[in-house]
């Protein structure tokens, strides 16, 4: 176990009181205990967890992770924050989630097309695929963000919109692409224009940006999702810790960011402040957009108990297949955030999800 802080609030709290009792130590030792497990016996190269409840912080880094600010590939943790961008032009009054894609791609018809919404692509019923049928042939050849743009807008749609629920990467995309149309900037810039900087992030990037390519703590890529060649040899040029997927910067799953900057993300959707979204327009990404027996989600947030926090459904947050997970609990006022180098699929519990587990049990 390399750091931990405690940090108490400017008001100077003593560590009797109930506001930095908050947090159940035994469980959050329990969290923490979890990852340095995992880092001891080597199955999670680098890990970093962060837990704040109130004004009392937790920041931990384990194994590889040089200290707390290391930075992860974040993966579908992306998604909510590249969505936060794009809403930022609905703040402007440049779209409706009512309003057709087509409108704004107008090459986007025919097979239904013409019925998706905005908001069928923020909320992942819009009928596109996860990732595209060509994924592995693009990323082989090092194609650019505009192909697979191109190739998104024509793929076959796999339901009628509207009609399901399935979790598509390439809905994010469109609705990212819809932003770079509106705003004539690339989504990566957009980005950091109306998220990383309001909010402070420093240590962000969706792609690489100003970030050291050479500080960010490579992922374990055996057992990796199969689109991002499971570990595979001959992957190793457009792999997670390849120079080309690391930079590309897809809206997705490609950015960068530390734990304390993906926390200072959720906590402006606990306390919107106005520099950011509209404080309604940040209230409406974390609400349930789905019907009853429809897995929920938010505008780019996924939202519930799946999220293996609090179990009720107000909280809200994502994971990502890097071995990524973050949610917010607006009830206690709390957010936790856990990245790990150990991709989802390789084990079962993930030891992010017993440490996400544990956390939410020390938020009393």
């Amino acid at each position: 176990m390399q750091r931990r802080t405690i940090l108490q609030s400017a008001l100077g709290l003593a560590v009797g009181t109930p506001l930095a009792a908050a947090l159940n130590q035994g469980k959050l030792d329990a969290a923490c205990d979890a990852l340095q497990q995992a880092s001891d016996s080597k199955q999670v190269s680098a890990a970093c967890l962060y837990v704040r409840q109130g004004e009392t912080v937790v920041n931990q880094n384990f194994g590889a992770a040089t200290d707390a600010d290391a930075i992860f590939l974040l993966a579908s943790i992306t998604k909510p924050i590249a969505i936060a961008a794009v809403m930022s032009l609905y703040d402007q009054q440049d779209f409706r989630l009512e309003d057709p894609v087509q409108k704004f791609i107008p090459e986007f018809s025919g097979d239904g097309r013409e019925r998706i919404q905005m908001q069928h692509l923020f909320t992942h019923i819009s009928g596109l695929p996860d990732q595209l049928p060509e994924n592995q042939n693009l990323r082989t050849r090092h194609a650019p963000l505009s192909e697979f743009v191109e190739r998104a807008i024509r793929t076959p749609l796999l339901f009628a919109p509207a009609s399901k629920y399935r979790y598509s990467s390439m809905g994010i995309l469109l609705a990212c692409e819809v932003a770079r149309r509106i705003s004539g900037k690339p989504i990566a810039e957009l980005t950091d224009e109306v998220v990383f900087k309001p909010l402070r992030m420093t240590r962000s990037a969706l792609g690489v940006g100003k970030l050291d390519i050479r500080s960010l703590v490579r992922c374990q890529v055996a057992s990796a999702a199969q689109e991002s060649g499971s570990g595979d040899s001959s992957a190793k040029s457009w792999d997670w810790n390849s120079d080309y997927w690391r930079k590309l910067g897809t809206p997705w799953g490609g950015a960068h960011a530390s734990t304390e900057n993906v926390a200072r993300f959720l906590s402006a959707f606990l306390h919107p402040q106005s520099d950011f979204l509209k404080p309604d327009t940040a209230r409406m990404m974390i609400q349930n957009h789905h019907p009853a027996g429809m897995h929920p989600r938010g505008l780019g947030f996924d939202v519930g108990k799946s999220l293996g926090g609090p179990a009720h459904a107000e909280v809200f947050g994502h994971s990502g297949a890097t071995g990524t997970l973050c949610w917010a609990d607006p009830k206690s006022d709390s957010v936790f955030v856990v990245l790990t180098t150990l991709p989802a699929g390789a084990a079962k519990p993930h030891p992010r999800t017993i440490a996400s587990e544990a956390a939410a049990q020390a938020i009393l």
